[in-house]
């Protein structure tokens, strides 16, 4: 049993077949979404959902079973983890009845359905790892970012508020403003309002709030420019670096997992036996190191090292034959 459900685990046409149900899934969310021009589908729409689920629970129960006697192993992979936690949450649903209250709960546990399909795909699962490994130093990077808009945004409100109160009435305002700046949506526009004035360009109909139009060619064109060069080209670009980074990382771990696993397959050894070997080899180079580091103190200190020594022609070559002195 556990032979076979190892090799079905493992099989290519497995993981299409199940790969060939996410995306299923994945359409009948999005039927789903058509409400009541659907409605007269919905026996047959719930009940592929429930064939869904039992397919996704055997999936479950294969994988347990392929790790034999260590079922346990299953839950050591994230992956797997988040398998498991959708088809539980699948089960739940049955257990909330038609509530309208947790009704959108029901519709998020199929919307998470068609996540696994970056469990079956190992180049969706490197990417994903890529991210969440670059979390911590995009952390950092989105931190620079803020005090980036906190100071400019500052500064915006100070130089334009009264001239472009539209975009710079006040703090969350200007940020706002600065962040469609970033994203080069019509950045532009905004840039010449604040150096021809409001009551030149960008006000038309809301002549209104142009109460102190006040121009400043040199002063908003270097802002505006400056602001985008350090925000979009310098510090968005540093979380791709940070992303690509992450993805290389990915790329020699998943590597090296690739190639152990392919040498154990092979050999028939084990991760545990081939980190025992290292760990004695190592235990044996310190016990060889630490005996030429005490007979290196000897000769050091003018103590005799040498004796009998023995010179032999053997093949042309002269061997030295060293006795440590006791």
């Amino acid at each position: 049993m556990v032979a076979l459900c190892k090799k079905i685990a493992e099989s290519k046409w497995f993981q299409h077949f199940i790969i060939s149900v996410i995306l299923l899934a994945g359409v009948l969310v999005g039927i789903q979404t058509y409400g009541e021009k659907v409605a007269q589908w919905s026996s047959i729409i719930d009940a592929l959902d429930w064939v869904i689920l039992i397919i996704f629970t055997v999936e479950v129960f294969i994988k347990v079973t392929a790790q034999g006697n260590q079922p346990q192993n299953y839950f050591k992979d994230t992956w797997n983890l988040f398998d498991f936690f959708i088809v539980a949450a699948c089960y739940a649903g049955p257990f909330l009845g038609d509530n309208a209250e947790f009704l959108p709960v029901l519709r998020l546990i199929r919307i998470l359905r068609v996540f696994k399909l970056v469990t079956a795909l190992p180049e969706l699962q490197l990417i994903v790892g890529a991210l969440l490994r670059s979390i911590p130093s995009m952390a950092y990077i989105s931190l620079l970012l803020g005090l980036l808009f906190y100071i400019y945004g500052a500064m915006a409100v100070f130089l334009f508020g009264e001239n472009d109160p539209i975009h710079f009435e006040n703090l969350q305002r200007g940020i706002l403003s600065l962040f469609r700046v970033i994203t080069l949506e019509d950045w532009t526009d905004i840039m010449y309002i604040n150096m021809y004035g409001c009551e030149n360009y960008g006000y038309g109909g809301n002549e209104a709030l142009c109460t102190n139009s006040s121009g400043s060619p040199i002063l908003a064109s270097m802002f505006f420019v400056s602001f985008v060069l350090i925000g979009t080209m310098i510090v968005l670009n540093l979380f791709i670096g940070v992303i690509m980074n992450g993805m290389d990382e990915m790329k020699a771990e998943t590597e090296i997992k690739a190639k152990v696993a392919r040498k154990n397959k092979e050999e028939g050894t084990n991760l545990k036996s081939e980190i025992h070997l290292l760990v004695d080899k190592v235990d044996s180079l310190k016990e060889e190191l630490s005996l030429l580091t005490h007979l290196y103190d000897q000769e050091k200190n003018g103590k005799p090292i040498l004796q009998n020594v023995k010179r032999e022609q053997m093949n042309g070559e002269s061997k030295v034959i060293n006795k440590p002195s006791p």
